[in-house]
C-alpha cells in the first residue's frame, strides 16, 4: 500500500460510516433519523468530492472496500473508548455470546501434550446423547487426526462447530480400551452459561456467581435465586467480581429482584438523547433478604449498573474494590455486507447521579493503561491509595455519602490478596506444573473420585489420601524444594487451589468454587459482614472509602 495511498484512509473511512449510519438508520427502525442531522449525508461535501476524485484518478488502482475495513478502527479510536466496528466475520460469535448459545457438540477440553483432552460433557448436549465421557482424547474428526500435529484450540474448535442438525465423526482414544472408538454426533445448540455456581455456603447464606450478561442470564440467575429461596437461604451474596457486563435487559430484570416498586435502576442521558430512565416493577422474589455485591477491577457496564442500583438504593452492601468504570450506551448500526458500529450515544448514571464511564479524556491509550496505573499506583492493596477524580458528593437513597470519578466504589475495601505469593509458589504453578498434576490425578482416579457427591467429601478424600504430600514430591523431582518459610506461607493457598482443580475436573464449576472460595478472602469478608447485627450505613460509615 503506497503511503499517498495512507494518506486518504481517513476519507473513505468518513464516507463509509456516512454512508453505513444512513443504511443502518433504514434497516433499524429503533435508530431515530433526528439522531443524524444535517443535510450533509445527502449533498455532496468536501469528503464526499475528495473520494469520488481519488476513485477517478489515482494513479494506481485500489480496493476501496478493503481500504475502509483496514481504517475504520483508526477513526473511531479518536471518539471514545467504547465505540468499535465489528466485521462481519466476527458478528457470529459476537452474537453467539449476547444470545447465550452456540451450535456444535457440546464438550469442554483442554490442549494436553499436544491431545485434545475432554474435561466435561454438557448435560443433554448431542456428545452426551452419544456416550462421549470426561477424560475420553479426542484423536480425529471426521477422519483427519487433530492429536499429535500441533493444532491450537482454535482449529479445534472450528472444526467441532458447525450448523446445527449437521454431523460430524469423532474418533475417541478412552483410558482402558486399545481400540478407537467411534461417534457420530448431530450437532445442536449448547448453551453458554451465565451463572458459574450457585449454592448454599451455610445454614443462612447463599451465593451466586455471574460471569456475563446474555439473554439467557436472567432465566439462570433467577431459577438459582428460586433454587436457593426453597432452600431456606436468607442471606445472598452475588458475584459480579470479573464479569465484564453485555446484555442489558438481563440487568434490569436481575436488580428488579431485590427492589421495590418504582425504584430508580439507572438512567441514560447524552447529548442526542434524551434522559431514559428503567425502573423497578416491584415484582421481585428477594425484597427482603439481606445481600452483598462482590466487585473488582474486571466488574463492568452491567455489573456497574447492578452494583450502583443496588447501593444507591441503600439495598445492600457492595464489597472488593472499585470497578473498572465503563459507563457508556452503544447503539449498533448494521451494514448491508453483516459488520455492524456500535456508537456510542449516551452515558449511563446511577440512581444518585453518578456517572459510571471514568475519564478519557486524556485518549484512548492513557484509558488502556489505567487498570495498570492503579496497579502501580498499589490501589489494589492499599485503601489509602485509591485517588478520586470527581469529589462531587452524591447521596444514596438515604443520604449516605457517595462519590462519583468512574465505577462503583465499593463500601466494603478488600485488597487484593498477594499472602501465600513466594518463589515457591511461583514455580509450582509455572509452566501448569500444578494443573498438569491435578488433571492427571483426576484423570487416572476418575472412577474413584465421580462416587463422591459433595465437594466438600472429595476434598477430604483428597486430604486423606496425602495428595498435597504427593505433589510435594512431585516437585522435588523436578528440583522444586521450599524451605520452611516458603511451605508455610503457601500450603493453604496452593493446596486449597489443588483440591479445587481436581474437583473441577470431576464436578466442573459446581466442585471448584465451593473449596476454592474458602481462601478467597472477598468470599470471607462477605460472609463475615452477613453474621453480624447491622444496617447498610453503620458498616459504610465505618469502613467507606474517602476521597483524598
Amino acid at each position: 500500500m503506497s503511503k499517498y495511498v495512507k494518506i486518504f484512509f481517513p476519507l473513505f473511512l468518513a464516507l463509509a460510516i456516512a454512508v453505513g449510519i444512513f443504511t443502518g438508520a433504514r434497516i433499524q427502525k429503533n435508530v431515530s433519523d433526528s439522531n443524524y442531522r444535517g443535510s450533509s449525508f445527502y449533498q455532496p461535501d468536501k469528503l464526499s468530492v475528495i473520494t469520488r476524485i481519488i476513485e477517478q484518478d489515482y494513479v494506481d488502482s485500489i480496493n476501496k472496500s478493503e481500504l475502509i475495513e483496514a481504517v475504520i478502527p483508526s477513526l473511531l479510536d479518536q471518539l471514545d473508548p467504547h465505540s468499535t466496528y465489528i466485521k462481519a466475520s466476527e458478528m457470529k460469535s459476537v452474537s453467539e455470546d449476547m444470545r447465550g448459545n452456540f451450535s456444535g457438540i457440546g464438550v469442554q477440553f483442554v490442549m494436553q501434550n499436544d491431545s485434545v483432552m475432554v474435561v466435561d460433557v454438557i448435560s443433554g448436549g448431542p456428545s452426551q446423547q452419544v456416550g462421549i465421557l470426561a477424560g475420553d482424547r479426542i484423536v480425529t474428526v471426521n477422519g483427519e487426526a487433530v492429536s499429535g500435529i500441533g493444532l491450537k484450540s482454535d482449529s479445534i474448535v472450528s472444526l467441532l462447530r458447525g450448523r446445527q442438525g449437521t454431523r460430524v465423526n469423532v474418533g475417541v482414544h478412552r483410558p482402558g480400551f486399545k481400540e478407537q472408538i467411534g461417534f457420530e454426533i448431530t450437532r445442536g445448540e449448547i448453551p453458554i452459561y451465565s451463572i458459574d455456581v450457585a449454592y448454599k455456603m451455610n445454614e443462612t447464606t447463599g451465593l451466586i456467581k455471574v460471569n456475563r450478561f446474555a439473554e439467557s442470564t436472567y432465566s439462570e440467575f433467577h431459577e438459582a435465586l428460586v433454587g436457593l429461596s426453597q432452600q431456606d437461604v436468607s442471606k445472598l451474596i452475588i458475584d459480579l467480581r470479573g464479569n465484564s457486563g453485555g446484555y442489558l435487559q438481563a440487568v434490569f430484570s436481575m436488580v428488579d429482584e431485590f427492589l421495590p416498586e418504582n425504584r430508580l435502576i439507572v438512567y441514560t442521558r447524552g447529548n442526542s438523547r434524551a434522559r431514559y430512565e428503567y425502573r423497578s416493577t416491584g415484582n421481585g422474589i428477594w425484597q427482603q433478604g439481606e445481600l452483598i455485591v462482590l466487585i473488582d477491577e474486571f466488574s463492568a457496564s452491567a455489573s456497574e449498573i447492578f452494583a450502583g442500583a443496588i447501593q444507591d438504593n441503600d439495598r445492600g452492601l457492595i464489597v472488593g474494590r472499585r470497578s473498572f468504570g465503563k459507563g457508556l450506551v452503544q447503539e449498533q448500526i448494521p451494514f448491508i455486507d453483516g459488520s455492524a458500529l456500535r456508537l456510542t450515544v449516551a452515558r449511563f448514571y446511577t440512581p444518585s447521579g453518578r456517572s459510571i464511564q471514568k475519564p478519557y479524556d486524556e485518549g484512548n491509550e492513557a484509558y488502556r493503561m489505567d487498570l495498570h496505573n492503579r496497579i502501580m499506583n498499589d490501589e489494589f492493596t492499599e485503601r489509602d491509595s485509591i485517588h478520586f477524580k470527581d469529589t462531587i458528593k452524591y447521596y444514596t437513597s438515604e443520604g449516605r455519602v457517595v462519590y462519583g470519578g468512574g465505577g462503583i466504589m465499593p463500601d466494603v475495601f478488600v485488597p487484593a490478596d498477594t499472602s501465600g505469593l513466594n518463589e515457591f509458589y511461583s514455580a509450582a504453578v509455572s509452566q501448569n506444573i500444578l494443573y498438569q498434576f491435578c488433571f492427571d490425578y483426576a484423570d487416572k482416579n476418575r472412577k474413584i473420585l465421580n462416587k463422591f457427591k459433595t465437594p466438600g467429601q472429595l476434598q477430604a478424600y483428597l486430604v486423606e489420601q496425602g495428595l498435597f504430600e504427593s505433589f510435594l514430591q512431585h516437585l522435588q523431582e523436578r528440583n522444586i524444594m521450599p524451605n520452611r518459610h516458603q511451605l508455610n506461607d503457601s500450603k493453604k493457598l496452593l493446596s486449597t487451589q489443588m483440591y479445587a482443580l481436581v474437583a473441577r475436573n470431576i464436578m466442573g464449576d459446581a466442585g471448584f468454587y465451593p473449596i476454592f472460595f474458602e481462601i478467597d478472602k472477598t468470599v470471607q469478608k462477605a460472609i463475615e459482614l452477613l453474621e453480624r447485627e447491622w444496617t447498610t450505613n453503620d458498616i459504610a460509615r465505618v469502613e467507606n472509602v474517602y476521597p483524598k
